[in-house]
């Protein structure tokens, strides 16, 4: 079966057909770097380090291209609200997202382009449009002539009569149509700008992404990524601009991941959700969340939705998934017997055997992550199973190898944190263990479990026996 991908364009599946035999280019929209990243924006990122992750684990050789906008309105108004230079912010910013991707375990895009590292192909990009009769200046700035791209809309679904018609444009008299974008501003005092024919000025926000690609990828690429509220203007405006420019397809697939919605408790305890946003204060950055809690945990968070549906988060949320982190990491505690030739042993090798096959099957599916943790969990199960069953040896080890290996497919390391000294959390685990005790005394299985697996989590590794309960730091 070949690996089927949701294209925004088609709205259908479609199976992944490359440009170059094993080779797949994919260019994902980057951030706007005026600000610290949250943790939207760690979700869409990633979101396509999984599809990396998992192009590469089926064979193919992944370029992956990711810009960093860093000449923008934002940044320029941030900039001299704080006394500082446009282009050193944007940078310091950069630098800070990059730490957060690598805390993130989000492997490095191949490149990762700046707009003002692009100047020379955006300016020639804009003169041969230009020159195409697709663009036309006026008073220094540059405008896309939108009815001389006869599919305009095709991705959003948006007819340009019905745009005109239903949309507030800014007027501007020396624009042809007010649906005709900018590609190049005029330089205003203040800000900053750069040569063109056209004048002192500085790039649209669309050309930027068409140039980038351009240079890194070609003139045709297999995936283009970013979140779904990029669709209508931004991806819109880069297809009507590169496809004028090059008379091919700019990109054989669009893929777009929803937006993270925000689950808020109310005064009578029930949840609602709502956007993310500065001005409701619930904005949560990538370095709060990694104060308070691991990268697996939010990982985790992405993986248990489909990608391209709203991403729920909160409190609830987080503590369900480290719940779920803690299950995964007490299946690669060490065996407590030797067994390889029982019942149990068999069952284990053969629930492991389907595992890899069944997660390729689900992950081929549009990278269902969700179905592919609940192969994982199945795995989890079979493993904790067969040490309780006293298993151990070759069959044990190879299945603990396979959930390392498809985990580290979804990005997750699964390292548990560093526990207290022994003397330290004696009481405590003492105290856990006689719970976990009475529960089972009153068929509380799946709480019981839930106690040993957090523990397991935390690197306390749980050993029941005919005297009773011994525990042990497993690091």
């Amino acid at each position: 079966m070949s690996i089927q991908i949701y294209n925004t364009l088609s709205r259908r599946k479609e199976p992944l057909e490359t440009i170059e035999p094993g080779l797949v280019k994919m260019y994902v929209c980057g951030v706007t770097v005026y600000d610290t990243a949250h943790i939207g924006h760690a979700m869409s990122a990633m979101v396509f380090d999984v599809v990396r992750r998992y192009l590469e684990y089926r064979g193919f050789a992944v370029v992956h291209v990711v810009n960093f906008t860093d000449v923008d309105d934002k940044i320029i108004n941030r900039a001299n609200a704080l006394g500082r230079d446009p282009k050193q912010l944007a940078e310091s910013y950069v630098a800070e997202f990059l730490d957060d991707l690598a805390a993130l375990h989000v492997k490095p895009a191949s490149a990762y382009p700046r707009a003002t590292e692009t100047m020379g192909e955006i300016t020639q990009f804009i003169a041969d449009l230009i020159a195409k009769g697709y663009a036309y200046a006026a008073e220094g700035d540059v405008y896309f002539r939108v009815s001389r791209d006869e599919d305009y809309g095709r991705l959003s679904g948006r007819k340009l009569a019905d745009m005109l018609s239903g949309t507030r444009f800014d007027v501007d008299e020396r624009k042809e149509s007010p649906a005709d974008f900018a590609l190049w501003k005029a330089a205003k005092a203040g800000e900053p700008s750069w040569p063109s024919p056209w004048g002192e000025g500085r790039p649209g926000w669309h050309i930027e992404c068409s140039a980038m690609n351009l240079k890194h990828l070609g003139p045709q690429i297999d995936i283009h990524g970013g979140g779904n509220d990029l669709v209508f203007p931004h991806h819109e405006n880069e297809i009507a601009q590169s496809e004028s420019l090059t008379g091919q397809t700019f990109a054989r697939i669009w893929m777009h991941n929803g937006m993270l919605q925000i689950q808020t408790r109310e005064p009578d305890g029930s949840f609602k959700m709502e956007k993310m946003s500065k001005s409701l204060g619930n904005v949560v950055t990538v370095r709060a969340f990694l104060d308070a809690h691991e990268a697996d945990t939010l990982r985790l968070v992405v993986l248990s939705s489909y990608y391209r549906n709203p991403l729920p988060f909160g409190e609830t949320i987080v503590a369900d998934q480290e719940r779920k982190l803690a299950r995964l990491r007490s299946a690669l505690q060490p065996a407590t017997g030797a067994a390889t030739d029982t019942p149990a042993a068999a069952s284990l090798g053969e629930i492991a055997s389907g595992a890899r096959q069944r997660f390729v099957e689900v992950m081929d599916d549009d990278f269902n992550t969700a179905g592919a943790l609940a192969v994982l969990f199945e795995l989890v199960k079979a493993i904790n199973t067969a040490r309780d069953s006293g298993v151990g040896g070759t069959p044990f080890e190879q299945a603990q190898a396979l959930l390392r290996e498809l985990a580290g497919v979804l990005g997750l390391r699964l390292d548990a944190p560093t526990a207290p000294a022994n003397h330290d959390i004696a009481p405590f685990v003492e105290l856990l263990i006689e719970l976990r005790a009475e529960l089972r005394k009153v068929k509380q299985y799946q709480l019981a479990d839930s106690v040993r697996d957090r523990l397991a989590g935390l690197g306390i590794m749980l050993e029941d026996g005919p005297q009773g309960t011994r525990w042990k730091l497993s690091m």
